[in-house]
């Protein structure tokens, strides 16, 4: 695989409370990322840390009695030590009160002053002090900060702004350009919509009378940097801008950020417009992921409903916390958090499916064959050649979904060989053949051991600690440095099998609320959000298809009939009939579906297959699934058969 080069980076978290789970979220992609990207063979350096200036900061510590840097040392160092206890291998951390960052942040203002980029004006507005920006009385939603509901007060002051109109345009037309330069298209959009009205000037300073913690201004001792002027500046600081400029021009090309949707603007709009104002180039892209929501709530203090990722990892296994963050969120999408989903994963993903096929061919092995590696050979040709096929195409397909930030459709990848495995070792029947054929049973276990090899180093990005120790446990020793050292075959004969327990135990699951394991109880219909398996021609309880009564034109206009291709699909934990898919519909992100149509097609089968989705429906939660539309199907006597169309259309076609 060709080398390159990956430079990823998180927000720097405000240090005005410990870590959360979303803090986590964000920090444990950018590692999964990382971690990917040294397998696939590339220079990659991972950055995060904390920014620790501002007036949140400077009151944090008054309330506490506590100098502000006494709160920022105590703050910082509750994230620092929290990553590596979540296997967050970063390669730097970096606080903005260090001498190298408050140095950049320095030069950086005195080269814009100096160009005429930054002036002294005065400003009347409204100021919001919970996110330390000025509104003006239009861009306020009922008296109070639009990006908050926080309260704000009308402020008069002077101060130093930076000329961020003059470069409207040119950010409008870079983005038009570069479609990919913010991931998702939604959040690039949302952007373009920002920008399509005037960009006023950014004030970029605070008077020290009213804040004094924060960079003072090169050009003006009475004045501290804005806290938003001084923290993106953390991104080229830390790689060497104006110290190693060769260190940073080898790095900051490949540069992806990492941020939540929350701060959109401050790193789409404000940061690429300095960046021009400084004559750097911007990063290679921006990737804005969504919330973890609560009862399709967003996580705050204080509703009470923040989920505390250290006791979620000291309760149920780092790994565990790690593969449910990464596989249960499409990166763009908001996605629910409970305990009972993540049990659900955990037992129906880690404990049945990688575990129970790790443990029972080992425990077989153990007993019936020596208790080493088998001999290879032939167990049954066809079967033999499918499953080496689909391994060995394991590293291509995920690094394709990686480079597009689709973490959970590699992951879902990757457990479709462990799926696959799975079958492969109950059609080919080892515990049966043992007694009659040891050559064959011995193939069979060589096989699906060396399959299993493979999706646990596309696995061990999200799952270090787990997959290192059943790789082990398997005879294959540590993972490779690269995917270019992944061979069919390389796992030695001879070599003793030490896994001594399942490696996932499963976990008691609390009971859910809504539809039963049976399925959904809605209405019969098309098969999706709002009915279940049956796609019987009506959207509702009525009479049957020969006898239904006639709708007006107009009303069934309003039905919003599209294409849509599946990119993933798996089963529902707990729910028989149920199928999760994520689909390209089209639109600015996957759309997420639940269908019941498990009883008539595998999920691995419906992967790359079209579909007709009902666009429109309002979205119910569905065995405690949120699905946006439903599919068509159709019901016989001969079973359940999806509507598509006959040739390949387009995803988000028009059906009419």
């Amino acid at each position: 695989m060709a080398n390159g080069t990956f430079y990823v980076t998180t927000p720097i978290y405000y240090v005005n409370d410990k870590p959360h789970i979303g803090h986590a979220y964000t920090t444990i992609l950018a590692d999964v990322l990382a971690r990917y990207h040294r397998l696939f063979g590339e220079e990659t350096f991972f950055l995060t840390g904390v920014d620790e200036h501002g007036q949140k900061v400077e009151e944090a510590a008054r309330k506490r009695g506590v100098t502000p840097q006494q709160h920022c040392d105590e703050l910082s160092e509750k994230f620092r030590a929290l990553w590596p206890t979540l296997d967050v291998t970063n390669d730097d951390f970096i606080r903005t009160t260090e001498p190298r960052h408050e140095r950049v942040v320095a030069q950086a203002l005195q080269r814009l002053w100096d160009a005429g980029e930054i002036y002294r004006g005065e400003y009347e507005g409204f100021y919001s002090p919970r996110v330390e920006k000025f509104f003006s009385e239009e861009e306020l939603v009922d008296g109070k900060c639009p990006e908050t509901g926080g309260e704000v007060f009308k402020l008069k002051e002077a101060n130093y702004f930076f000329r961020m109109g003059k470069y409207r345009e040119r950010l409008v037309e870079h983005l038009r350009a570069n479609p990919g330069f913010i991931v998702p298209e939604s959040r690039r959009n949302e952007v373009l919509g920002f920008l399509g009205r005037p960009l006023q000037d950014l004030c970029i300073s605070r008077p020290k009378s009213r804040l004094a913690w924060g960079i003072p201004l090169p050009f003006d001792a009475d004045y501290v940097t804005y806290v938003w002027f001084d923290a993106l500046i953390n991104y080229v600081s830390a790689i060497g801008l104006h110290a190693d400029e060769a260190r940073f021009g080898r790095l900051w090309p490949h540069c992806n950020h990492l941020i939540g949707k929350d701060i959109l603007t401050t790193h789409c709009v404000y940061w690429t417009t300095m960046l021009m104002a400084l004559g750097i180039p911007l990063p290679r892209r921006i990737v804005a992921h969504g919330w973890w929501l609560v009862d399709q709530t967003k996580m705050s203090k204080s509703l009470g409903n923040v989920i505390d990722p250290l006791a979620l990892r000291d309760k149920y296994g780092v790994d565990s916390l790690r593969y449910f963050l990464m596989r249960e969120m499409v990166v763009g999408l908001d996605a629910d958090f409970s305990e009972e989903a993540f049990l659900r994963r955990h037992n129906y993903d880690l404990a049945n499916d990688v575990g129970n096929l790790a443990n029972r061919v080992v425990k077989f092995v153990q007993r019936s064959l020596g208790g080493k590696v088998p001999a290879p050979g032939v167990a049954d040709a066809a079967r033999d050649a499918e499953v080496r096929a689909q391994a060995e195409a394991l590293p291509g397909r995920v690094r394709e979904l990686v480079g597009g930030i689709r973490i959970e459709a590699a992951i879902e990848q990757t457990m479709a060989l462990v799926r696959r495995v799975n079958r492969y070792v109950a059609e080919t029947e080892p515990f049966k053949r043992v007694k009659d054929d040891p050559a064959n049973a011995a193939a069979s276990c060589y096989n699906a051991l060396e399959a299993l090899r493979f999706a646990l180093h596309l696995l061990w990005p999200v799952m270090p600690s787990k997959c290192e120790q059943i790789l082990a446990g398997i005879g294959a020793g540590a993972p490779v440095s690269t995917l270019a050292d992944l061979r069919w075959g390389a796992l030695v004969p001879g070599t003793p099998l030490t896994l001594d327990a399942p490696p996932f135990p499963r976990h008691e699951v609390p009971a859910l609320g809504g539809p039963s394991p049976a399925g959904p109880t809605h209405s019969p219909g098309a098969a999706g959000g709002g009915g279940n398996a049956a796609g019987r021609g009506t959207a509702g309880e009525g009479p049957s298809p020969s006898g239904a009564a006639r709708i007006p034109y107009d009303a069934f206009a309003k039905i919003d009939l599209r294409v849509a291709t599946v990119l993933t699909a798996e089963s529902v934990p707990g729910a028989k009939k149920l199928v999760k898919l994520s689909v390209d519909a089209g639109e600015s992100a996957p759309r997420r579906l639940v269908a019941g149509i498990a009883e008539a097609y595998k999920p691995e089968d419906l992967v790359g297959r079209q579909l007709i989705v009902v666009a429109n429906l309002e979205p119910r939660k569905v065995f405690g699934i949120e699905s946006n539309g439903m599919i068509l199907a159709a019901h016989d006597d001969a079973g359940l058969a999806i509507v598509a169309p006959i040739r390949s259309v387009q995803p988000g076609g028009k059906v009419s």
